[in-house]
């Protein structure tokens, strides 16, 4: 069986060939109910939806809208982890205006053709698409003002060098603002979890809302803050469910609520200057 990283990669490569023929990009499971509501709908308003290619809608993954909510500012710096088709990196463009610049980071060789496609129709300048890893990104110590992800992170086989990675690159007072889907409560047994994650995310490693703020704070961050923006509820997924040979009514009980999109803020301390291992081990 193939690892994570490459089930990722195998499963956003699909994405964006999916979204070049014009296909929704679910790429999850044998049914289109992973991709329906609550999960993946209603994320883009159509004011926003119009300012970007429709390719980059289509092949969107993502579980919430984090360039709404992470009040990007004229002349900033962001980068998005896990930028996929490109349209909240081409978003955050816009937002920032020619002053500012939007870097887009994706490991898919396939996605990364499709965004810069996607910005190329978009006539923005001030976007880059890098190629690279969320765990180890291409950019410099103290660099960017604001990090955005659409529900990336949980799909990391390390999230902690994840979010050191982030600090490092943020300049001092810099932003993390993701949205990630999260766990309410410990203690949803592996099976139930597995088979949730499965009609959330196909492939997902979403933390326990506790421990992901704590992962914040160990790495750095502070003003953690983690606001539900969607609770999936297990009675959305009986389709699913059922086509996965599982009794529905016997899962709500358990899951029922436990699994949500969230936006998750954290700020980067003011007087810290590198995260380097050189210089803040």
């Amino acid at each position: 069986m193939t690892n994570l990283k490459d089930a990722v990669q195998q499963r956003y490569a699909d994405a964006a060939i999916r979204a070049r023929s014009g296909k929704p990009s679910c790429g999850c499971g044998s049914t289109a109910t992973c991709c329906s509501d609550p999960i993946t709908s209603n994320l883009y308003s159509d004011t926003e939806l119009r300012a970007v290619p429709g390719e980059a809608f289509i092949a969107s993954l993502g579980c919430g809208n984090p360039t709404a909510l992470a009040e990007l500012k004229s002349g900033e710096t962001v980068l998005d982890l896990g930028s996929g088709g490109g349209i909240d990196v081409l978003l955050s463009a816009r937002r920032v205006g020619p002053a500012g610049k939007a870097y887009g980071l994706d490991m898919t060789d396939e996605m990364l053709a499709l965004a810069r496609d996607n910005q190329q129709k978009s006539g923005l300048t001030n976007v880059e698409f890098l190629k690279g890893d969320i765990e180890e990104i291409p950019l410099p110590d103290n660099s960017v003002d604001v990090i955005i992800s659409n529900c990336v992170i949980n799909l990391a086989t390390d999230k902690d060098r994840v979010l050191s990675e982030a600090l490092r690159v943020l300049r001092p007072g810099g932003r993390f603002a993701v949205s990630d889907v999260v766990v309410r409560g410990e203690g949803v047994p592996a099976s139930l979890r597995h088979s949730m994650e499965l009609w959330i995310g196909c492939i997902a490693g979403a933390l326990d809302e506790s421990t992901y703020g704590e992962k914040l704070v160990r790495a750095g961050f502070e003003n953690v803050d983690i606001e539900p923006t969607r609770v999936y509820r297990a009675g959305d997924a009986r389709q699913f469910f059922g086509e996965a040979g599982l009794e529905a009514e016997e899962l709500v009980e358990q899951i029922d609520g436990r699994f949500m999109s969230a936006f998750i803020r954290a700020r980067k301390p003011q007087g810290k200057t590198c995260c380097a291992p050189s210089c803040c081990a």
